[in-house]
Parts: C-alpha cells; sequence; structure tokens
C-alpha cells in the first residue's frame, strides 16, 4: 500500500508541475489575444496541446493507481476522491499531510487556470463580435449606392433618400 501512495503522490506532484507551467501559458494568452496577435496565439495553443497531452498522460496513470488503491482498501472507486483519501488515513499523519497539500494545491491552480480561460474565452468572444460588427458595417457600407460624402454643412448627404442602403443585423 505504500508503495501506491508513493506513487499517487509522485504523480499528482508531476501533475502540479505540469498545471504550474500552465498558469502562466494562460496569462501570456491573455496578452496575446489582448494584443491581438494570431502568430503568438497559434505559438500559445502548441505550448498548451503539449501540456494537455501530458496531463492525459498523468491523468490515466493517477486513475490506474487509485483503482489499485479502491482494490486494497475495497472501495469503490467511483467515490474514490483525493478528499476522501485524506480522510481514510487519519492513522497515517504524514500521508494525511503530504495528501492535503497536493490537494489544496492542485486545487489552487486549476482555479486560476479555469479563471484565465474564462477570461479568454469572454476577450475572444468580445473580438469575434467586434470582427462581426465591423463586417456588417463595411459590408454596409460597400452595398450602400451613393458617395456617402459630407456637404459642408455635415448634416446632408449626396445621395437622393430613395437609394439610401439598409443594415442588414442578421449578417
Amino acid at each position: 500500500m505504500a508503495s501506491l501512495i508513493e506513487e499517487l503522490v509522485s504523480t499528482l506532484s508531476s501533475e502540479i508541475e505540469v498545471y504550474e507551467k500552465m498558469v502562466p501559458i494562460s496569462e501570456k494568452k491573455t496578452r496575446i489575444i489582448v494584443k491581438n496577435d494570431l502568430e503568438g496565439l497559434v505559438s500559445i495553443t502548441e505550448q498548451e496541446q503539449l501540456a494537455v497531452e501530458r496531463l492525459q498522460v498523468l491523468e490515466h496513470k493517477r486513475e490506474e493507481i487509485v483503482r489499485n488503491i479502491a482494490v486494497v482498501l475495497s472501495k469503490d472507486v467511483k467515490t474514490l476522491t483525493l478528499k476522501n483519501m485524506i480522510a481514510l488515513f487519519h492513522n497515517q499523519p504524514e500521508v494525511q499531510k503530504e495528501l492535503s497539500r497536493i490537494h489544496d494545491t492542485l486545487q489552487s491552480l486549476l482555479k486560476r487556470i479555469v479563471e484565465n480561460n474564462e477570461r479568454n474565452r469572454m476577450l475572444i468572444e468580445q473580438s469575434l463580435e467586434m470582427i462581426e460588427f465591423n463586417r456588417n458595417v463595411l459590408q454596409s457600407t460597400f452595398l450602400t449606392p451613393g458617395s456617402n460624402n459630407y456637404t459642408s454643412k455635415a448634416s446632408q448627404f449626396d445621395m437622393p433618400l430613395g437609394q439610401m442602403g439598409t443594415f442588414d443585423a442578421k449578417q
């Protein structure tokens, strides 16, 4: 059992290392989105993808270890969370302390990453809305016949009223 716990701690520590690398990546992604740097966005997305692939391998390994721990403890693997394991090891305070530290660290890192990702999602949505708005304005301008030049009074158009274009908000 001790070797399973050591293996779990090692795997979770490796996950923490990857998540610790993902936090600055997600923060850098925010700056790239704000600057509208498409090349930078492609590059940072590739970095994120590599981290996600590494996490998938570690997650698979963690699931296997937890299944083995569940068998040894005669517990249902579906209910054996890290928090539950912490409670199960009340007779082993060092193991309990290490698992608690890992749990708290993972929870903190994941919270930061989720917040950053949510901010990035909102920024991307706003950017897409602005692109769509600009596209509609440009399309409306090109579809409108006439010169659209203002006169010296800045309140009159050089275009007959019957030829005014319409703004199509559905496009």
